[in-house]
């Protein structure tokens, strides 16, 4: 042993004489180094590698603005017209709470609009 290896590299040594790397995914395949430009690159893979759902990161006010553009297409998925009101009722809400929420803080003025809740049951009839 050369006197001069460290102890990281004595460790590492001696794992692959142990066979301790054989056959760990991806082994033999070169690295991805195409993003490491990105100062987050790492946290972008690792939130990939996870399968971390981004759109929760989004200010509350962009989520009910994404929500709100998906009906009534999104709404297909309930079959009951009061769970469908029970729903927009409920979304109403929140975008109710985030208004006086953001009133009080510094963020930029977007609002999340209200849902006429009738006219969108009726539209979500319609999909039927």
């Amino acid at each position: 042993m050369d006197r001069f290896e460290s102890l990281a590299e004595r460790r590492i040594r001696e794992a692959m004489e142990r066979g301790e790397f054989d056959d760990l995914p991806l082994a033999g395949r070169p690295l991805d180094f195409s993003d490491v430009e990105d100062p987050q690159w790492w946290i972008k893979r690792w939130m990939q590698r996870e399968q971390i759902d981004t759109s929760t990161l989004a200010p509350m006010v962009i989520q009910l603005r994404r929500e709100a553009d998906g009906f009534p297409a999104s709404l297909r998925r309930f079959t009951r017209e009061d769970d469908v009101r029970a729903y927009l009722e409920d979304f109403n809400h929140r975008v109710r709470a985030d208004r006086v929420e953001s009133r009080f803080s510094r963020e930029s003025r977007i609002v999340a609009p209200i849902v006429d809740v009738e006219a969108m049951i009726a539209r979500w009839r319609d999909l039927e």
